[in-house]
């Protein structure tokens, strides 16, 4: 055990012997999760475990695949890669001090403009538009099924990671996708296997937009069709740690009533990407408060009663751990649209990151997140992005 400078449990700068930090998929609003690990950083809080989905596999595959001196920089210059200069106001983050006077209604068209712009040319280091269109190929050849290539992608993850650091075991990493032909939710355990580019990639293999990713010869789709909230992962883990979990989610489940066919498409779309986090904690909660019952309940048996083979099944599901929560969840605004996830503007991915890195500094602001909870359940959950203190 290593104490850490500020009297906590651990030099990881909690009480708890893990620290897991989950990040949902989202596209371009992935900025905000690098906001976040810039605040954690800066704040000496070290995660050992990243489980990530989509934009998330690809943000925590830096984080976990670069020595720690050098993790903010990697993100930062991964996202300024995939955040090109606009044709309509150059690099906007130049004008980011005028826009904000221009109204929200100039802001939604520059937003919707720099959406387009991604749409028809790609985004640099990520995708391109598939020439021509896949309806001009043959049923059944590869061209066919996607608008977009990601040719560059794996160029650009293979300059951003340094996947012998990441699979070296520092931090483990865990993501997953969709095997196409079964539709079964993979898992890519760095602690079972080697984690390699195409098991990122196939994470953010969202269709119809970017193509599938061949692993071992099955052929997957983003891991966010089925779920794009990793937090099930840490409920299903099996390995007994107190854990501190920070769930970074892109989606917010809330939401205004829409009230025209674009806000209509705006909600669908943060209700599916959402993946019911709340209901998923929920779930987190009643499932460890059963294991936490049953593992006081089976201090207090006789030895008999224990040697049963229900008792003996009870009691291997059972936890005595730990474990606090922290949501940390984008709350776009509302100029963003139905575009948002796809806008890689330099401009906005500067607002995300900002976000991002003050919704976690004014969340450590609350120390009780970062020591051990006291109820009898084992298991606290915070959501303070909205709070002012």
């Amino acid at each position: 055990m290593a104490i850490s400078p500020s009297g906590l449990k651990y030099s990881n700068g909690s009480d708890f012997e893990s620290v897991a930090l989950l990040l949902q998929g989202g596209g371009a609003l992935g900025a905000y999760q690098a906001g976040v690990y810039e605040a954690l950083d800066k704040a000496n809080i070290i995660p050992d475990w990243i489980g990530g989905i989509s934009m998330g596999a690809i943000n925590g595959a830096i984080i976990a695949g670069n020595k720690p001196s050098e993790r903010v920089r990697k993100l930062r210059d991964f996202w300024e890669r995939i955040t090109p200069a606009s044709a309509l106001l150059g690099q906007t983050s130049t004008f980011a001090p005028y826009i904000s006077e221009w109204g929200e209604m100039a802001r939604n068209f520059i937003n919707q403009f720099s959406a387009g712009e991604a749409a028809l040319k790609g985004v640099p280091g990520f995708f391109a538009p598939r020439m021509p269109p896949p309806w001009f190929y043959p049923s059944g050849s590869p061209s066919a099924l996607s608008f977009y290539t990601t040719d560059r992608l794996a160029e650009t993850l293979e300059e951003f990671i340094d996947f012998d650091i990441l699979n070296a075991g520092d931090i483990r990493y865990t993501t997953s996708a969709v095997n196409i032909s079964s539709g079964n939710y993979t898992l890519f355990d760095g602690a079972e296997q080697r984690i390699k580019t195409e098991h990122v990639m196939a994470s953010a293999a969202l269709p119809p937009g970017l193509p599938d990713v061949e692993i071992d010869g099955e052929r997957y789709w983003d891991a966010g069709l089925i779920s794009n909230t990793p937090l099930q992962w840490v409920m299903n883990e099996e390995y007994k740690k107190d854990t501190l979990v920070f769930q970074v989610d892109l989606w917010s489940a809330r939401g205004e009533f829409p009230k025209d066919i674009i806000e209509v498409m705006t909600r669908e779309k943060e209700i599916q990407y959402s993946s019911r986090t709340r209901a998923m904690t929920d779930r987190f909660k009643r499932v460890h408060q059963l294991r936490h019952a049953f593992a006081d309940l089976y201090e207090k048996m006789p030895q008999e009663l224990k040697e049963t083979k229900e008792a003996k099944l009870l009691h291997s599901a059972s936890s005595k751990e730990v474990y606090n929560i922290v949501h940390l969840i984008y709350r776009a605004r509302e100029y963003e649209g139905y575009s948002k996830d796809y806008e890689f503007s330099r401009l906005s991915m500067e607002e995300h990151w900002k976000a991002g890195f003050n919704d976690t500094m004014r969340t450590l602001r609350h120390k009780e997140i970062l020591h051990l909870p006291e109820n009898n359940e084992g298991l606290m959950t915070y959501d303070l992005t909205g709070t002012d203190s």
